[in-house]
């Protein structure tokens, strides 16, 4: 029996939060609009297509963006806003797709392998787009093709705010008059080294035998071989699936001493973070889990702007058990658990000391990948009498 064609749409909010902030600032539509840092020490988190024209790019430093387009216009950023539009369109997504994978705040991966036997897959993304636009207001494009990698690169050549349908069996002439940039991992020493056997375009890749391109380029020259004909087999992961990153402690001796309480709440909290930066995710939901001596367990959670620190994660932590615990009663098991979790984005690093945090937990997360995870605790955790 055959394999039924595979179908698998990219969907992609355009210029996400720029998009966002337009709808409280509709005045600045048209205009050169930039969200990020300040001007002295921040970073692009992304722009506006006016901006782009200049050359300014997501993840520049602002300085620089500011010495290509003086004139652009400076937002700072919402990111609560951003995180309550992101899960707005993830719930139109939910309630349409049979099976979507979450890629990142404000990307999406549909598969629609099958449906075409009851309807037009091509129709059904174009009437899903229309009802995010039209419900949310934002923009976003989509691709449509056979795979995930054509369809990513499909909905690039989209935007902004467009669509394009890859038909099975032209991914080949599709990519083909592409730059083979337009390929995840080909950084700039793989692009000159490309260049230098007169590589330019991916239908140039073909023009090589498989085998040359091995002893050129190792195990990638076979990948990019088979990505210029438009071949890849990376399925959408469930978004259904019960994603998330937890811990918990059943104590040998019931606890009610607060102190005691919060201090392996805050442990426990900073273990799950660091695997969370270790999974390069965020997290845009916390719960806390108590269970009591006679067993009866509870637990309360609340949605959060999506983050990795610790220092946003242990507040709400904290929060969240004083609202549990009732009060003076012995607890047997203490848990924490984050979810919704999405990859690692640009996202993450919206105001001035971000890039300063940021390399601040890269440098404690190697300590502790080095010399083990205790190394370094948050001063609350460490046992008074250990220091002694």
């Amino acid at each position: 029996m055959s394999q039924p064609q595979r179908y698998i749409a990219h969907f992609d909010l355009d210029s996400f939060f720029v998009s966002v902030e337009l709808l409280t600032h509709p005045e600045l539509k048209g205009y050169p609009v930039i969200v990020g840092g300040s001007r002295d020490r921040g970073v692009v988190t992304t722009c506006s297509y006016e901006a782009r024209v200049f050359g300014v790019r997501s993840a520049m430093p602002m300085k620089q963006a500011m010495q290509l387009c003086p004139q652009a216009i400076l937002l700072r950023g919402t990111r609560g806003e951003y995180s309550r539009y992101s899960r707005w369109v993830t719930d139109i997504i939910a309630s349409k797709a049979p099976l979507f994978e979450k890629a990142s705040i404000d990307e999406f991966y549909i598969d629609l392998t099958g449906m075409d036997t009851y309807f037009d897959p091509f129709q059904w993304t174009i009437d899903l787009r229309k009802q995010i636009t039209e419900e949310t207001q934002l923009p976003i494009s989509f691709g449509l093709s056979s795979n995930k990698m054509v369809s990513k690169i499909a909905t690039d050549e989209a935007k902004p705010n467009g669509y394009l349908f890859i038909q099975p069996g032209r991914e080949k002439e599709f990519l083909a008059p592409l730059p083979v940039s337009k390929f995840s991992g080909v950084g700039q020493q793989t692009f000159i080294k490309l260049k230098s056997m007169g590589i330019h375009l991916i239908g140039d890749i073909l023009k090589h035998d498989e085998k040359y391109l091995e002893k050129e380029l190792g195990k990638w020259g076979t990948d990019l071989y088979r990505k210029a004909q438009g071949i890849s087999t990376s399925e959408v992961s469930s978004y259904r699936e019960a994603k998330s990153i937890s811990t918990e402690n059943t104590f040998e001796e019931n606890i009610s001493d607060v102190e005691s309480l919060l201090k392996e709440l805050v442990r426990m909290t900073e273990k799950i973070a660091h695997e969370l930066r270790q999974d390069e995710k965020l997290c845009g939901c916390i719960a806390v889990k108590i269970r009591y001596p006679d067993f009866e367990t509870t637990s309360r959670q609340t949605s959060i702007d999506y983050t990795l620190r610790d220092d946003e994660l242990i507040p709400q932590a904290i929060a969240l058990f004083h609202k549990l615990w009732r009060k003076g009663r012995p607890i047997r098991l203490l848990g924490v658990r984050l979810s919704e979790l999405t990859n690692h984005a640009v996202q993450a690093s919206l105001f001035d000391d971000a890039e300063k945090k940021n390399n601040l937990y890269k440098a404690i997360d190697d300590v502790k990948n080095r010399f083990g995870k205790t190394k370094l605790q948050k001063a609350r955790t460490v046992d008074k009498k250990e220091e002694e």
